[in-house]
């Protein structure tokens, strides 16, 4: 976020947000890449008791009622701790928002204000072993018996699968019914959720992200989240909080590292950063961050000011995941091309960060999918235009028609 732009207050929130990060002890870090830590809850507990969760949550839940730009503030700072910080932070604001917008007034006392204090920890039960991308191939049911619907099912990849306290599970309970059949639903662990297997994850390590199953579970009737078979309402809604958060600012961190070696480390006897071939990659890192950093800033406030119409803002979203997390996996690799082999190494912590930033072009919609909705939703706009400022295709050097004749589609 560029500081020009902060107010007084967001200035300050600014501030907390550093200070958490210059509390977060480093051997949790070393120890979470170790995956000698499976979940970072004294992370959690941390953030919850200094107010930083969740930033957009009501206040009478515990949250501070602020927008996205603000809450970029902070997510800009926890993202400089690494990819495991980011997605656990930002998945605190991903399930308050569902709970906020869906839940029932029971359902935010129960869940939300815990959540927000930092005294509870979810996850999000979205991905399955048969389907990654398809997610309304979804074969996870839920079935309704008296006031209880039984669960059965599993779901992969799931961030705290391992460590999260209760769940928000996507189940199938209007079997055939395309978008319509999906219902969601707030599944505690001791519920009987079993943990079947917690994976060994190339980057992004401590998450708890594991494959957890359900065998004939049974969710009480009050912990359904908004209307049956209306699972998808949530999903879509979630898809912004889901695609928005974790991704700003993480490589800037990592430049400044290879920008402080390059002016330090000698060779021909002057800085490296003397050679183009190093100044140059640093010349582009940044202004691709910039880049990042101003396009989170005019997406923040499009979903803020809620600008244009459903599909446009779809397509703003998508195109900052797919921009910024490309950012990322690129500037981690210039970052350890300028570092040479010492950045191959652990002296430094670009290696790492390296695996971490492959992660962020797979995980929530891959930037396939997010290629798939920017172009898609373009188009959709761009047909639905009748009246246009000019007739730019008309400004050539032949006449009318003759251009017409010329121009064959079929």
């Amino acid at each position: 976020m560029f500081e020009v732009f902060l107010t007084a207050e967001q200035r300050n929130l600014l501030k907390e947000a550093q200070d958490l990060v210059k509390w977060v002890p480093r051997q949790l870090i070393l120890d979470m890449d170790d995956e000698k830590i499976k979940f970072p809850k004294e992370f959690i507990e941390e953030a919850g008791r200094r107010n930083l969760l969740a930033l957009r949550a009501p206040k009478q839940y515990g949250g501070r009622a602020l927008k996205y730009v603000d809450d970029f503030v902070a997510l800009g700072e926890v993202g400089k701790l690494g990819v495991p910080f980011g997605c656990i932070y930002g998945m605190v604001s991903l399930i308050s928002d569902a709970l906020n917008a869906f839940g029932t007034e029971a359902q935010k006392i129960k869940y939300l204000n815990p959540l927000i204090a930092g005294k509870m920890w979810a996850g999000e039960g979205l991905t399955e072993p048969r389907g990654g991308s398809d997610f309304f191939g979804a074969t996870t049911t839920a079935r309704k018996e008296g006031k209880h619907y039984i669960l059965n099912g599993q779901k992969r990849f799931v961030v705290g699968g391992d460590g999260a306290d209760f769940f928000l599970v996507y189940a199938v309970t209007n079997p055939g019914a395309s978008h319509n059949s999906l219902s969601a639903f707030l599944v505690e662990r001791d519920m009987g959720i079993e943990v079947k297997h917690v994976y060994g994850l190339m980057g992004s390590r401590g998450t708890g992200t594991a494959r957890i199953v359900f065998r004939d579970i049974r969710v009480p009737e009050e912990n359904l989240l908004g209307k049956e078979n209306h699972g998808s309402e949530i999903f879509y809604h979630m898809m912004v909080p889901e695609r928005m958060v974790g991704y700003i600012n993480g490589s800037r961190a990592l430049l400044e590292i290879a920008a402080r070696y390059a002016n330090k480390r000698k060779a021909f006897g002057q800085p490296i950063r003397n050679f183009e071939a190093v100044s140059f990659r640093i010349a582009e890192c940044i202004t691709k961050i910039d880049a990042v950093n101003a396009l989170a800033y005019v997406v923040a406030r499009t979903i803020d000011d809620q600008v244009g119409t459903a599909g446009y803002r779809r397509r703003m979203v998508s195109e900052l995941k797919k921009f910024a997390t490309q950012t990322q996996w690129e500037v981690a690799n210039e970052t350890m091309q300028i570092l040479g082999g010492i950045g191959y190494t652990r002296v430094f912590p670009i290696e790492r960060a390296v695996r971490e930033t492959r992660l962020l072009q797979i995980w929530t919609g891959t930037n396939d999918i997010q290629n798939l909705i920017i172009q898609h939703e373009f188009f959709k706009e761009l047909l639905a235009k009748t009246v246009e400022e000019r007739n730019y295709e008309a400004d050539v050097s032949i006449s009318a028609s003759e251009a017409a004749e010329e121009k064959i589609y079929e």
